[in-house]
């Protein structure tokens, strides 16, 4: 798995933590981070990077994909795929050395592999709107 797909899905496994447990998300990155053996592995910078991103710009992001998710609102969207849309989202529009379509794919691939067979093809379409917005 490359390196940033693994520090995708170690900040996925934080913020899902966080979601579930309604406690903020640096607050259990800190735990997260604490529980992991010495050497740490090189990605671990990016995935911390992506959840205090995500922490800090929450209300937009989560604006953003309220707003552009048809038909479903936060609550009723899987905690995964919630999550991994905030990560996306963060990476569209905070990550510059980040092409949007590799953020979407990254989302949508661990999306195939963690969430509902619906999921893929849902965060593809409101990741592509958001990513169409961000480029105005």
């Amino acid at each position: 798995m490359p390196a940033r797909r693994k520090a995708r899905k170690r900040a996925l496994d934080v913020l899902y933590e966080s979601d579930l447990r309604d406690k903020p998300p640096v607050e259990v990155l800190a735990g997260y981070v604490q529980r992991i053996e010495q050497p740490r592995p090189e990605h671990l910078g990016y995935a911390v990077g992506l959840v205090e991103g995500v922490a800090e710009h929450l209300d937009r992001i989560d604006e953003l994909i309220a707003s552009y998710a048809e038909g479903w609102t936060l609550e009723r969207m899987p905690v995964v795929d919630r999550n991994l849309a905030r990560i996306a989202v963060y990476e569209l529009l905070y990550v510059d050395e980040i092409d949007d379509a590799v953020a979407i794919s990254e989302a949508v691939e661990l999306a195939r592999q963690m969430s509902t067979d619906d999921s893929p093809r849902f965060l593809n379409g409101v990741l592509g709107r958001i990513a169409e917005y961000a480029t105005r």
